[in-house]
């Protein structure tokens, strides 16, 4: 049996055409899942932490690091007290939560079969909860990046995990084996090395659907999957635009749809930013202040890892950094957001104030898990100011499409996560004017299309 995959960046879902009807797969009550997996054994046991001669010389190595700020600030006439206790205890701190995280990444690379793994929703909770373990969010925005040896492993174990969860859970509903799968993808994945990324992100994609026991993988670019889906519900050929905004990447294709003949893709354009931008962008905008962005010394690229909740390394990075110089409340603040689970509580926060503020004009946050009474009073125009980044992308990208069409196309289809934003609606109706608008269901109009090429190939 064949099913359709949308391995998403913020979520994902399956379906399968069975005797004609388009059946979503459930997982749990819901139709599709967050895409992430937390691993509960995969943490290693503080208490075995001891000061070996390597990790003294860290620690060495970080204090000398600690009294050379401390001089350099005596020099600009800011006088800082910290005795050679306190210097070495922040430094110990430093090379213990190091030494966790080289733990961590070295289990994980080492198991082939992870147990008791959750997903999704639960995930997040699970990882909150247990204050332990590890959680990756988006595994999908990595798979195009240089990845050394070790990283790749992990990678391809996670999307092995996550599709493995797919077929199971859809083997049990339809009551047969699923052994094979149209996997959709982006006309252009996140990427660091360009075409190379994206033929990289394919390969590790094909590597996990066959340790998780799928023994024939094809891909679809995603909005060709959107046109396809579109297809079925026009009596009439047309040309149409298909917009599919999603969580890590916006994706256009121009196509002939409708009528009794096959689809016909003409051409696609490829955007490597989505839903997941817009959050980080709300995150730094109206988030990150309180963290002392703009206002403390702090690298702005250190503000931007923190906010990157989706991205392993830039994660890693934030929380090796020391802010027990920064003047408070911003050095407290910082230490207390590089606590386990506290980028994440910030990340779902952020989401959070940009759906409310989506459809009010104001919303207050509170970050209790930073400082008691700490919260972010946000507006209507904090949200326009934090978006207005990716919608001028997203502008940019539809008027290149615009400028390559000789004639412009009977409608415009907009589907993806990301398309419920009125932002983002306004934007893309503001390039097309003269263009009808139809919206496709955003979060399942990519795996319908999916789906009815799983048919078509297991025919």
């Amino acid at each position: 049996m064949h099913i359709g995959i949308d391995f998403g960046t913020s979520y994902s879902a399956a379906a399968a055409i069975i005797d004609g009807e388009l059946i979503l797969v459930r997982f749990g009550e819901a139709e599709q899942f967050r895409t992430a997996v937390y691993f509960p054994e995969l943490v290693p046991d503080p208490n075995e932490f001891e000061l070996t001669p390597e990790l003294e010389a860290q620690l060495e190595t970080h204090i000398r690091s600690a009294r050379a700020e401390l001089r350099r600030q005596a020099a600009a006439g800011l006088e800082i007290s910290r005795s050679d206790e306190e210097l070495r205890r922040d430094a110990l701190r430093v090379v213990r939560r190091q030494w966790l995280e080289d733990r961590a990444r070295a289990a994980t690379s080492t198991v082939t079969s992870f147990q008791h793994a959750l997903f999704g929703e639960e995930a997040v909770e699970g990882y909150l909860e247990s204050g332990g373990g590890n959680l990756i969010e988006s595994p999908k925005s990595m798979f195009g990046f240089r990845l050394d040896p070790q990283v790749r492993k992990v990678i391809v174990h996670i999307a092995t995990h996550i599709l493995e969860h797919i077929r199971l859970t859809a083997s049990r509903q339809f009551g047969q084996p699923v052994r094979g799968a149209v996997i959709g993808r982006p006309v252009e994945f996140r990427s660091s090395m360009g075409a190379a990324g994206s033929e990289q992100a394919i390969e590790i994609l094909r590597e996990a659907a066959s340790v998780a026991g799928f023994d024939e993988v094809s891909f679809l670019e995603e909005p060709a999957a959107a046109a396809m889906h579109y297809h079925k519900s026009l009596a009439e050929r047309q040309h149409a635009l298909i917009v599919d905004i999603g969580g890590g990447t916006t994706d256009v294709t121009h196509a002939e749809l409708g009528g009794h003949a096959m689809p016909l893709i003409a051409r696609n354009w490829g955007l490597p930013k989505g839903g997941t931008d817009l959050d980080v962008g709300v995150s730094l905008h109206s988030f990150m202040p309180l963290m002392g962005k703009d206002i403390v010394r702090v690298p702005q690229h250190q503000f931007v890892e923190a906010a990157s909740v989706y991205n392993l390394p830039k994660q890693r990075e934030f929380r090796k950094q020391n802010y027990r110089l920064v003047a408070a409340p911003y050095g407290p603040r910082l230490r207390a957001l590089q606590e386990l689970g506290a980028t994440t509580r910030l990340n779902q926060t952020a989401e959070r104030t940009k759906i409310t503020l989506s459809g009010t004009t104001e919303h207050r946050a509170p970050l209790d898990f930073i400082e008691p009474g700490l919260a972010v009073e946000a507006t209507r125009d904090d949200l326009d100011a934090a978006l207005e980044p990716f919608l001028s992308l997203l502008e940019r990208t539809l008027t290149t499409v615009r400028g390559d069409l000789t004639t412009l196309p009977a409608s415009l289809f907009l589907t993806g996560g990301t398309s419920r934003s009125p932002q983002v609606k306004a934007r893309v109706q503001a390039c097309f004017p003269e263009i009808p608008l139809v919206h496709g269901d955003p979060s399942l109009g990519v795996v319908s299309g999916l789906a009815v090429a799983a048919s078509e190939v297991a025919a």
